[in-house]
């Protein structure tokens, strides 16, 4: 049998979904450049400059188990598309807030279709991808999201003189890529393996002889028949038996480590750390556009390695350089040493970050999960992610009141450490695997 792929097809209908990412990268740093306006228009105080900032996070938790049971009970494409709708409503929502309380319940919408995409985006692109390319495949959602972060940035830094209302463009903006996202959505086909999971082996056929060969159809379609003639329910309960355990404690706790790790601190509160070395606020706002670049370059260079060195190399590195990073990070705040060797520091971490838990860990869950329990499986560990998310942001701004803005880093440089060391002990390498082939190896039997 010969396998061959429609790349251009793939990389199509990869990219659309992961416009979906975009706007999670929109959501997720426009908070960093309108958190100075923000602070003055709403007088926030350490708990709720941290309880602003966190509650997308609360949001994401809902719009997870929200995606869960609606990707496996009508698909992943009707998802996508309400995500869509959920991003375009609460951007208009958060430009218009007429007061904190309304802001911050705009802001856990706009958290509901961040968690929706979050799951959704990266788990559909694993679905339609070729075992070869889904590494590469699935990178690019974290592509989509750091470009978006980039271009929020560079947004940002031009409406800041727009006077003390320029966050409502800053979030306003936002309306734009969602509605673009939502014709995106129109035109991609449902996942084949969610149709073969509802007895829909027909439809699934075509699309699968779309993405490749006839060969790679007939292949995909007998793989995916013994992957769900376990029989198995598509439940929570299933979700945490005995067989799947192993697996979904691996993806909690890499879901939990991408958060806690800290870096997320230094993207949405740029401008705190810089202001603690006496950086005024065009330094913290262009400090936001170079994070934004070095993160996407980066990223692009996971995309590149993470299907040839493989998952479990580029996590290792990460979280012992992340640890590394930290400590030199807080000696360099302590010290208040002068904002380029912050700035130099602060980089080197996002490269670091870039090229191995942000994009590695979403590809990790898409993967190790069976078939038959992806969607509710990823749905558990994205929610334990944006839980881990709330706490690290909503914690941040109180212990850099108590502490000093360079107390949380000597934390982080821990939690990656401890982080380094559950990777090597746990983590086997996914890459080259069909996601059929992989749950022999994270299932317990």
């Amino acid at each position: 049998m010969k396998e061959t792929y429609n790349s251009r097809y793939i990389l199509g209908i990869s990219f659309i979904s992961a416009l979906g990412g975009y706007l999670f990268g929109f959501d997720f740093a426009v908070i960093s450049g309108a958190l100075p306006f923000l602070r003055e228009q709403f007088q926030l105080n350490a708990y709720w400059e941290g309880f602003l900032a966190g509650s997308l996070g609360l949001g994401c938790m809902l719009g997870c188990l929200i995606a869960g049971k609606l990707a496996e009970k009508y698909g992943r494409k009707p998802g996508l598309a309400l995500a869509a709708v959920i991003f375009a409503l609460s951007s208009l929502g958060m430009a218009l807030s007429t007061g904190l309380n309304v802001f911050i319940l705009m802001r856990f919408v706009a958290g509901i279709g961040v968690g929706m995409a979050s799951i959704l985006s990266p788990l559909y692109i694993a679905e339609i991808s070729p075992a070869s390319v889904r590494g590469r495949n699935v990178a690019i959602n974290q592509l989509t999201i750091v470009f978006g972060i980039l271009i929020t940035n560079l947004v940002n830094y031009k409406l800041a003189g727009y006077g003390d209302q320029a966050w409502r463009l800053m979030f306003g903006f936002g309306f734009i890529p969602s509605v673009l996202f939502l014709i995106g959505v129109a035109f991609l086909p449902e996942s084949p393996r969610w149709l073969m999971a509802h007895a829909r082996e027909a439809q699934a056929a075509a699309i699968l002889q779309k993405i490749g060969s006839r060969d790679y159809a007939v292949k995909a379609v007998s793989d995916f028949k013994q992957s769900f003639n376990s029989g198995q329910a598509q439940t929570f309960s299933a979700v945490f038996s005995k067989a799947v355990r192993p697996a979904i404690t691996i993806g909690i706790i890499l879901a939990v480590f991408q958060q806690l790790c800290g870096i997320n601190v230094v993207f949405n509160f740029t401008s705190t750390i810089f202001e603690s070395v006496g950086a005024d606020l065009d330094r913290q706002l262009s400090e936001t556009v170079a994070i934004g670049i070095v993160n996407t370059l980066f990223t692009l260079l996971a995309m590149w390695q993470v299907d040839k060195l493989g998952r479990r190399p580029l996590m290792l590195a990460g979280s012992l350089g992340l640890a590394i990073a930290y400590l030199v990070l807080a000696a360099l705040l302590q010290g208040q040493a002068a904002p380029i060797w912050i700035s130099l520091v602060v980089l080197i971490a996002i490269a670091l970050y870039a090229t191995s838990l942000a994009p590695v860990t979403w590809v990790l869950i898409s993967e190790i999960f069976p078939n038959h329990i992806r969607g509710l499986a990823s749905s558990v560990a994205i929610v334990c992610l944006w839980g881990a998310y709330f706490v690290l942001v909503f914690t941040f701004p109180i212990l850099a009141e108590l502490l000093g803005t360079y107390g949380p880093f000597y934390l982080y440089a821990v939690i990656c450490l401890a982080g380094f060391i559950f990777i090597k002990a746990r983590v086997r390498e996914t890459k080259g695997q069909t996601l059929e082939e992989l749950e022999n190896n994270f299932v317990a039997h």
